[in-house]
């Protein structure tokens, strides 16, 4: 059996889960996995539209006063949901990626290795994706709210989902993925990528800023404005995102390695062929 006929098989034989999130081509080579970036954007626009539309609808007739009942059964009772979700997700993702890290992680081939850079472009677009629906939906539609209502506590309805849902969730994210990447990729085995770790920092060193932010809103500072001092403390989440520039860096700079080995060994098999033949 030849060799093309071999990748084509293993292609075939190849778990569901494989197939999503890396794909092969015909030749047996790593392809984008465009499919996860699709589905996944299509659930994230359901889930994001849908919450949207929730706030839309319940905002204005149940948000506007957090000390009447309506407010507690129709946004509290969500949070504190998305909470618990939040954290269930957290500790049984984390524990999973860590427990079913790679052991053998020097017998990877140079083919998954470079198929699992490929993921995490998959992933970091998909993360793009719904940064820009955040900030362009969630963000905006809270500033817009604080400047047309009354804030009377730290909880209201554009809070709940940007501050309660979207940033630990984003948290919890990158968490899951330094430890993926730092248990599956050979090149980070061992050692940590810096821009990584400052990336995965942003939502965490931003939490202190939002205390002070809403404990000054509340007693001593009335203004809204993005521009407002009160709100400096918020520019760490995007300085920390620049440092996401050196982690690509550092993925190209493996991946063109991987593709010159790849590439020396399909010359290789193609030599040892000829020579057969």
């Amino acid at each position: 059996m030849s060799a093309s006929v071999e990748q084509l098989s293993e292609v075939e034989e190849r778990s569901l889960g494989d197939r999503i999130f890396y794909p092969l081509g015909k030749d047996g080579m790593p392809k984008v996995p465009l499919l996860f970036i699709g589905v996944g954007s299509i659930f994230a626009g359901i889930f994001f539209g849908s919450y949207r539309w929730y706030q839309q609808v319940y905002s204005f007739e149940y948000g506007l006063d957090y000390f009447e009942p309506e407010f507690q059964t129709y946004w509290m009772n969500l949070m504190w949901a998305q909470l618990s979700i939040i954290a269930v997700i957290g500790a049984v993702g984390l524990y999973y990626v860590w427990s079913s890290r790679e052991r053998a992680i020097a017998k990877i081939t140079p083919q998954r290795e470079l198929g699992s850079y490929y993921l995490v472009f998959a992933i970091f677009i998909l993360a793009a994706i719904l940064r820009m629906v955040s900030l362009g939906i969630f963000a905006e539609s809270d500033a817009a709210w604080h400047q047309v209502t009354i804030r009377d506590t730290d909880f209201t309805p554009t809070h709940i989902g940007l501050f309660y849902m979207i940033l630990p969730l984003e948290a919890v994210g990158l968490m899951m993925a330094f430890i993926w990447v730092h248990t599956r990729l050979p090149d980070f085995h061992g050692r940590i990528s810096a821009p990584f770790a400052i990336l995965v920092s942003g939502p965490l060193l931003i939490m202190p800023n939002l205390g002070f932010n809403e404990w000054g809103h509340t007693f001593f500072y009335a203004e809204e404005l993005f521009a407002a001092p009160i709100h400096y403390g918020f520019v760490v989440l995007g300085w920390a995102s620049f440092a996401l520039a050196g982690f690509f860096i550092q993925c190209l700079s493996r991946m063109l390695v991987l593709t010159k080995v790849i590439g020396e060994e399909e010359l290789e098999e193609q030599n040892l062929e000829a020579k057969a033949a």
